[in-house]
């Protein structure tokens, strides 16, 4: 093995003596006791056993990893990270009895975070959700998707979305913008919840024309919007050629992930709720399951998402922190590697491959959750053997280095 000079953005290294989970399919976690990684510019060059490197291979740089755990960089598939306040008092109220949908219904829960999105400047929009996403970053982290949904008019919006997108630009990570207008009832409209559908529909070509959204979603429940009006909202973002993904049967079954299902969206979730019919439906449209069990623990649910069913149907599952000030506000996919296997009972593979193979495929990224040549170059490194200790053990950050396009982040 021999050094070269290259230009940056083709620059070789050669990251050597790992435990690696690729999670390539065809055996068990991918699972390549003694491995090593090529990473050439933002891309995987080379992935394979550490015996196997080609004699010949040149390489600007070697880095020795004394067989630490390297996985794919994990990816956070649904997070609402852009708003303002916090919601502490109402996790208050709720340990005094009141539920999440007497709460909403009096003018708190999502409504309440709206007024202090409006309120905020987009500096402070950014700056707060920054924070949040450098805390997911710190435990491997490299992808992630941001809902807007808190500032329910047009205008406020487009800052959420263009808040997300900044996040982008300025921290070393990935970020998939997803317009969720379709979250709750602006006090504007109140009564009016097909005005305010057509209202949102004209926001969808101009948030397009800006490149400020990678898809388009809808909270479709007792306490969001009817299937119909969900139907209208997809209608758009199909004309426009935008992907869908759907908020479906988390406090009842509406049909919701069947509708979604007939728009082929890239995911449904929490799915507490869903039907053997939704199950059917997901399967044939290849539709992901992403199940978000901090909102399960934090509103203290008792009916678990079907989880043998998808598993025998053979939907993917993926799992996401879904970090939000009402109902979920967890800043770790660690904990939640934790959480699904303990509440929903996936098994630690199952949770891992929700986090990176599954999680990538509900964004409509599939460059990226496996070690594999040609992939993204987004990987973590972790001060473990396997990856079921990480799923096993809760309370600690055991991520030690992250790469993100084949670029080390400073941690």
């Amino acid at each position: 093995m021999s050094s070269r000079s290259t230009p940056p953005n083709r620059r070789r290294t050669c990251w050597r003596h790992a435990r690696l989970a690729t999670f390539a399919a065809g055996s068990p976690w991918g699972w390549i006791d003694d491995g090593a990684l090529v990473t050439e510019g933002a891309h995987l060059a080379w992935v394979g056993a550490e015996a196997d490197l080609p004699s010949n291979l040149q390489v600007d740089d070697e880095v020795d990893l004394h067989r630490a755990l390297a996985t794919p960089g994990l990816i956070d598939a649904h997070t609402h990270l852009v708003y303002g306040g916090d919601r502490a008092g109402e996790f208050e109220q709720r340990l005094q009895g009141a539920t999440y949908e007497e709460i909403a219904r009096a003018g708190g829960g999502i409504r309440s975070t709206v007024a202090a999105t409006r309120a905020a400047s987009d500096e402070a929009l950014f700056q707060g959700a920054a924070r949040r996403a450098r805390i997911l970053m710190a435990e491997g982290v490299t992808t992630l998707e941001v809902k807007s949904g808190y500032g329910l008019a047009q205008a406020h919006e487009a800052r959420c979305l263009a808040a997300a997108r900044r996040l982008a630009r300025e921290l070393p990570l990935d970020v998939r913008t997803t317009s969720l207008a379709a979250h709750a009832l602006p006090p504007e409209f109140a009564g009016r919840p097909d005005d305010y559908i057509d209202a949102a529909i004209t926001w969808l070509a101009g948030q397009q024309a800006r490149g400020l959204v990678d898809a388009v979603d809808a909270f479709c429940d007792t306490i969001g919007f009817t299937p119909a009006q969900t139907e209208r909202i997809f209608n758009e973002a199909q004309r426009l050629g935008l992907p869908v993904k759907l908020h479906a049967e988390q406090l009842s079954d509406q049909d919701g992930a069947a509708l979604a299902a007939r728009f082929g969206a890239l995911s449904c979730d929490h799915l507490e709720h869903l039907s053997a019919r939704g199950v059917a439906a997901m399967k044939a449209a290849g539709t992901v399951a992403v199940l978000l069990p901090g909102a399960y623990y934090f509103l203290r649910e008792t009916k678990l998402p079907p989880v043998p069913a998808l598993r025998e149907a053979g939907v993917p599952i993926a799992i996401a922190t879904d970090h939000n000030p009402g109902s979920s506000p967890a800043l770790s996919l660690v904990l939640m590697l934790n959480m699904a296997c303990t509440l929903f009972r996936l098994t630690p593979e199952e949770a891992w491959r929700g986090v990176t193979v599954h999680a990538a495929r509900a964004l409509g990224l599939p460059d990226r959750g496996v070690l594999a040549a040609g992939q993204r170059a987004d990987f973590a490194v972790w001060d473990a053997e396997h990856p079921r200790e990480i799923a096993y053990r809760f309370g600690h950050n055991p991520c030690r280095r992250v790469v993100h396009a084949g670029v080390e982040r400073t941690m």
